[in-house]
């Protein structure tokens, strides 16, 4: 058993500790919070600070934990009555086995003396990333006023206050401020969650949510990658993101109203690829000024900060790129050359699945795709299996471009 502090340090050495930081935000911000969101924040934290101390090499098949989490909120007997929902969605996000339970003792939000109610139209999650750029473009451009919130990455604050400054009318920046005792679990596919509840709060807070009339948080994020398809058949789902995933989605959507969180969480480019989130992006000249600063790589921090160039991400960021081709690509990858015929560069495993995932599709799409939209959750089935086709011609024009064989 193992004791985990929530929004406090508690003893060093001792105790696991997550969401120190986070009221020193909300208070900073002046923020009035739905305490059902803030209850979510809690478990969102609890669930990653579980997934961070738990190595996977440690399990019975070295990936497939299981969990069992009491968790003390502010409303146990909501929380409680849709524990099983909650269970099914963390299973699917993370792919591990949980069991949750509530008790009353959470600690309250805090109340400002002057509260600050935005009155801005919705919520964007801002991470630095090119997918959540195009999607603040796009909002901005549609007229809506937007509140970024963003979670602390090292190597991406700056560029996330920069681009905030220049497309939103509000900013937040959130740190988990998770402690484990030991080495952290690396995969940490619960680390999203917490990102979406510190918007889902954020959302809570504007003006309009307080007149009864709920608000959106947008998280952007292209088709293909919330998809997330295995490559091929030695490929495991589980190795991959599930953050923007349709049936992750739509457990989340099921647990706020649930709950009565009146926040909905929307994925506007779930039927579009990367490369036609750029073409179509509504603000051009900005996109063009911004596109290559954004991140995308897998392993960015591994590298000092740079781009690999091969892993899944950095494929799809390169593939794109190419399909806009408004812009010469300059991000500057550690692997640039992928048709140099060794393991580091056309032989590495990321860059082989695609390889072998593009001459799958040639042959056989619906044998490629397999289960991948197999659950009744996925909606729009058609639109999706045409985006994946898409997707993939794009690795594929990248593929051919960059004489990979």
């Amino acid at each position: 058993m193992q004791r985990v502090v929530l929004f406090d340090t508690g003893k060093p050495g001792r105790d696991v500790h997550a969401g120190a930081d986070v009221i020193r935000r909300v208070k900073r911000g002046c923020m009035v919070v739905d305490s059902l969101a803030w209850d979510f924040v809690a478990i969102a934290l609890s669930a990653y600070a579980a997934d961070s101390s738990s190595l996977r090499s440690k399990s019975p098949d070295g990936w497939t934990r299981e969990f069992d989490l009491t968790v003390a909120v502010r409303h146990p007997d909501v929380w409680n009555n849709l524990a099983e929902e909650l269970t099914r969605t963390l299973a699917f996000l993370s792919t591990d086995r949980w069991t949750i339970r509530f008790i009353p003792g959470g600690i309250a939000p805090p109340s400002p003396r002057k509260p600050h109610r935005p009155e801005l139209d919705d919520v964007v999650l801002l991470s630095g990333g090119l997918d959540s750029l195009v999607g603040a473009l796009d909002l901005a451009a549609q007229g809506k006023s937007l509140l970024a919130v963003s979670k602390l990455v090292r190597g991406d604050g700056e560029r996330q206050r920069r681009y905030a400054k220049r497309i939103c009318k509000g900013h937040h920046v959130f740190n988990d401020s998770t402690k484990t005792l030991r080495n952290a679990e690396s995969s940490q596919r619960t680390r999203s969650l917490v990102f979406i509840a510190f918007g889902v709060l954020v959302a809570t807070s504007l003006a309009r949510y307080n007149r009864d009339e709920g608000a959106t948080l947008y998280l952007c994020e292209n088709g293909f990658i919330a998809i997330n398809p295995p490559l091929t058949g030695l490929r495991l789902g589980s190795l991959s993101t599930r953050t923007a995933h349709p049936v992750f989605l739509a457990g989340l959507t099921r647990l706020f109203e649930g709950a009565g969180i009146r926040v909905g969480v929307e994925n506007p480019y779930r039927h579009k690829t990367k490369g036609e989130m750029l073409t179509e992006c509504l603000d051009q000249a900005r996109l063009e000024e911004l596109a290559t600063d954004s991140t995308s790589c897998g392993r960015f921090q591994k590298f000092n900060y740079h781009h690999c160039g091969r892993c899944i991400p950095c494929q799809v960021r390169r593939a794109s790129l190419l399909a806009w081709g408004d812009v010469e690509d300059d991000t500057g990858y550690v692997y640039d050359d992928l048709s140099i015929n060794d393991h580091q560069h056309a032989a590495f495993d990321d860059v082989r699945a695609v390889a072998m995932a593009t001459i799958a599709v040639k042959t056989d799409f619906g044998a490629w795709l397999g289960n991948a939209l197999g659950s009744p959750d996925v909606p729009d089935r058609a639109a999706l299996r045409d985006m994946l086709r898409r997707g993939i011609g794009e690795l594929a024009a990248l593929h051919e471009a960059l004489h990979v064989q």
